[in-house]
């Protein structure tokens, strides 16, 4: 199930990023040749003007045909250049490659909006100016495996409604109350009760002595979590702003690994590659459609930041190629152009293997 819902979340996040460059580039009238679903090889397709539409074997996202978009004779000199991607103003050129960026962010915009309409998550004490479709409640954020609380049954996300220990029962715990009540009942049973998918339910738990700092735990994190419901209009508004604040926060984390891999100081290993997006989307699925929602627009924002970077094959590294154009004041040579982008195309493959070395690696510890 984790594995077919990646695949889904990857199908839509790359369709949404080529149906940018698709369409701006058809409105700007230049030539589109091909629109893929998938990847080769082809399954079928169908001609609708003069795009086909292939239907490919491999379901792992999509990809558009632009004619002229990677320059040769044709495109150039052929009877349909004035059509080509390459003969248009550098303004046009610069519109088709930043499309796909454009439209990654929308998505991750829509998806956090419709998260704030549906009921979004939201850490902290409760808060007067907000509506809550569910009042914050302490939660389980994550299990340690074999800890206390995996044996017992708890998973992440159960939200703790009381607990009844030798000292008595307290409803709708904080934190610190939590806390202190596992440290002064190591060995000793500790009765929680529970909602779990909008059912109550109770467990027994059992403190184990120095787990946590040299006093007992039961191998838990815990935060206090709500629901906030938004109307459509406030609703976009905070989408919009906090889409906003999650692409800077991640164009920065970005700029700070990229330093760091310069300097010979950054870790790939901390890096997760598709291998293990697949048990993070496992976790988001099973606390809720919501937060598997949040985390295809992380994942959207994601996407594009790191094809803006000013790297052959990106579209950020087009984008560089246009601004030299732009400086010089004449084109760079289609053949240096081409070997740059498959170069720099074969350098993210390479890459992306490695990250995903580095998941399998951690699956198997």
């Amino acid at each position: 199930m984790n594995i077919l819902l990646f695949f889904i979340i990857l199908l839509v996040l790359v369709l949404v990023h080529e149906f940018g460059h698709f369409i701006v580039a058809k409105r700007s009238g230049i030539r589109v040749d091909e629109f893929g679903f998938g990847f080769p090889p082809r399954l079928f397709g169908i001609k609708k003007g003069e795009t086909t539409y292939s239907f490919n074997l491999l379901p792992f996202g999509g990809f558009v045909k632009i004619f002229g978009e990677n320059p040769d004779d044709e495109s150039l000199s052929g009877p349909d250049a004035a059509r080509s991607m390459v003969k248009k103003p550098k303004y046009i050129q610069a519109a088709v490659l930043f499309a796909g960026v454009a439209f990654n962010f929308i998505l991750a915009w829509l998806l956090i909006s419709s998260g704030f309409m549906a009921g979004l998550p939201t850490s902290g004490p409760v808060d007067s100016s907000l509506s809550y479709k569910e009042m914050p409640m302490l939660t389980i954020t994550s299990v340690v495996e074999g800890a206390p609380a995996d044996r017992a049954g708890f998973i992440a996300g159960d939200r703790i409604v009381a607990i009844d220990s030798q000292t008595g029962e307290i409803t709708n715990p904080d934190i610190e109350v939590f806390k202190t009540t596992v440290a002064e009942n190591a060995g000793k049973n500790i009765l929680v009760e529970y909602e779990r998918a909008g059912s109550r339910q109770s467990l027994v738990l059992v403190p184990e002595d120095g787990l946590v700092d040299g006093r007992a735990g039961v191998g838990v994190s815990l935060d206090v979590v709500g629901k906030v419901q938004l109307p459509v209009h406030t609703a976009l508004a905070k989408g919009f702003l906090l889409t906003s604040r999650l692409t800077g926060e991640t164009a920065v984390s970005l700029a700070t690994l990229l330093r760091d891999a310069v300097l010979g100081k950054a870790d790939l290993t901390q890096v997760t590659g598709p291998v293990g997006l697949v048990g993070v989307v496992g976790d988001a699925y099973n606390f809720g459609i919501v937060h598997l929602l949040m985390l295809t627009a992380v994942i959207s924002i994601n996407l594009a930041i790191i094809n803006l970077l000013p790297f052959p094959a990106l579209d950020g590294g087009r984008l560089l190629f246009l601004l030299i154009e732009k400086i010089k004041g004449s084109p760079i040579t289609p053949k240096v152009a081409n070997t740059l982008n498959t170069v720099g195309f074969f350098l993210l493959i390479a890459l992306m293997l490695l990250v995903t070395y580095h998941d399998i690696v951690k699956l198997v510890k």
